[in-house]
C-alpha cells in the first residue's frame, strides 16, 4: 500500500524525500511487495514467501534477532518474484525459487534453495553460501555471483542457458564490485573474492569491467539517493507524506 501511495502521488518520478521503517518479529506473505524508490524496510526477524514481490525500487534489509541460534533461514520461497528494481540484503538464507523472474533487482543473501534465478532476465544476485539444484533454469539475463570454495557449484547449475566460471584476471574488478555490495554485511570476509563464481544467462549481455565499474550498484550510489532521473515531483499542497 505504501508503494502504491507513493506512485499515486509522484507517478513515475522519484519522491522528494525518503522514509525508513524498522520492524521486529515475523512478517507474513509479501513483505515489501511493490516497494518503490525512497522507502527502506528493515526487518529484525524473519518473513514468509514472496518478500519483495514486484518491487521496483527501495531497499529491504533482513537481520536475525540477537538471540538467534545461528545459520538462520530468514526468507521463505519465491523472494523478489517479478522484481524490476531495488535492493535486498539478507543476513541469512532463503528458500526455493529465489529471484524467479527478476528483471532488475540486486540482492545479497547467505544461501538459497533450489531453482534460484529461474527465468531471470536482469539484475544482480550475490549468494554467499550454498545453493540448491537447478540454478539459473531459463535464465536469459542478469548475473549471479556465488561463493563456492570447492567444485560443487557446476553440478547445481542448469547448463542449458547458464555459464559458470571463476573470477580471475580481468574479472578481478568485478569481484571487488561484488564486495562493495556487502560493506556492512555481518559475515563479510576478504576471502570471498577468491572463492566467487560468476553465472551469466547466455541470452544476456554481461557488462564489461571498466575503471568506472559495471552496472552493479555500490554503497556510494544508494537507491535512496537521487539518481539520473527526472526531477522529483513537488509535494501536493498541504501534504507531506514523505519527509526529506
Amino acid at each position: 500500500r505504501l508503494g502504491g501511495a507513493v506512485a499515486r502521488e509522484c507517478g513515475a518520478s522519484p519522491p522528494a524525500g525518503s522514509a525508513s521503517f524498522v520492524f521486529t518479529g515475523e512478517a507474513g506473505q509479501s513483505f515489501g511487495a511493490f516497494l518503490t524508490d525512497g522507502i527502506e524496510f528493515v526487518l529484525i526477524g524473519e518473513a514468509n514467501d514472496y518478500v519483495g514481490k514486484g518491487m521496483g525500487g527501495g531497499r529491504i534489509i533482513m537481520r536475525p534477532p540477537a538471540n538467534d541460534a545461528g545459520e538462520p533461514y530468514l526468507l521463505g520461497n519465491t523472494v523478489l518474484y517479478g522484481a524490476t528494481g531495488g535492493e535486498l540484503f539478507c543476513a541469512g538464507k532463503a528458500g526455493e525459487r529465489f529471484a524467479v523472474r527478476n528483471s532488475g533487482a540486486s540482492a545479497v543473501v547467505e544461501g538459497v534453495g533450489e531453482h534460484c534465478a529461474e527465468y531471470m532476465t536482469g539484475g544482480t544476485l550475490v549468494v554467499l553460501g550454498p545453493v540448491g539444484h537447478n540454478l539459473g533454469a531459463g535464465m536469459t539475463g542478469g548475473e549471479v555471483f556465488v561463493y563456492d570454495t570447492g567444485i560443487g557449484l557446476p553440478g547445481m547449475v542448469n547448463g542449458e542457458l547458464v555459464d559458470a566460471h571463476r573470477l580471475s584476471g580481468e574479472h578481478q574488478l568485478l569481484a571487488e564490485q561484488v564486495l562493495r555490495l556487502t560493506p556492512d554485511h555481518p559475515r563479510r570476509a576478504p576471502f570471498w573474492m577468491t572463492g566467487m563464481r560468476r553465472c551469466i544467462g547466455s541470452g544476456g549481455s554481461p557488462p564489461r569491467p571498466t575503471s568506472r565499474g559495471s552496472r552493479m550498484p555500490t554503497r556510494a550510489r544508494s537507491p535512496l539517493a537521487p539518481r539520473d532521473r527526472p526531477p522529483p515531483c513537488p509535494p501536493p499542497e498541504g501534504k507531506g507524506m514523505l519527509q526529506g
